[in-house]
């Protein structure tokens, strides 16, 4: 019973970790796109994207886990290892793929599938594995760390798009208006969140 409850607190920090300490978009600006509404993009939904990107991550992190340990060994591990992250992750596309049209019909599959490649093949997803395996995590805290990147990068997403709802105002110089003032912004938060990990700047 020790062993379980011992394994969930080891899930749950290193998800909960991802979520604040190691964002991906504030701590690791992965993921940094139009898919963060940088740009506005009516045509991806947040929600859909985010789940599909939680899932494909749950389902391509073990895949990378095992991957890595199978090509560690080998002298060229270095220059194969974004290979076989994105031949996990193109495993994971198909899962997933292959699961959205069996839940939903075809003609209500089409908009999932279209965010689909979009929440597989970005850096987000390929950071995450290549942090999971160059600290070494173990398959559960590579799963806690993938999910909480996942859920970390979505509240990402919702947070700067609330954040240029307010940044429209009228007191916000025209030079700096769109793009400009979103990058401070983020920049501002990202600040805070590095401040969160406990890190001092040097005198």
């Amino acid at each position: 019973m020790s062993n379980v409850i011992e394994a969930c607190g080891v899930f749950f920090f290193y998800a909960v970790a991802a979520v604040f300490a190691q964002n991906a978009v504030f701590s690791r600006a992965l993921g940094v796109s139009r898919l963060v509404k940088l740009v506005e993009d009516s045509t991806v939904d947040t929600l859909t994207f985010g789940g599909l990107m939680c899932l494909i991550q749950l389902i391509a992190a073990p895949l990378a886990h095992y991957a890595n340990r199978w090509i560690q060994p080998l002298p060229f591990r270095g220059a194969i290892r974004p290979l076989v992250f994105v031949l996990c992750s193109t495993a994971a596309f198909l899962v997933v793929l292959a699961l959205v049209l069996l839940v939903f019909r075809l003609q209500n599959a089409k908009q999932v599938v279209a965010v689909l490649p979009m929440a597989t093949f970005n850096s987000a997803v390929m950071g995450m594995l290549l942090i999971t395996a160059t600290q070494s995590f173990t398959l559960l805290q590579t799963l806690g760390f993938a999910l909480g990147s996942g859920v970390g990068y979505m509240m990402a997403v919702v947070i700067v798009t609330e954040g240029q709802r307010k940044l429209r105002s009228r007191s916000v110089p025209a030079a700096f208006k769109g793009l400009p003032v979103t990058l401070l912004y983020i920049g501002i938060l990202s600040l805070a969140i590095y401040g969160f990990t406990g890190h001092r700047p040097s005198i």
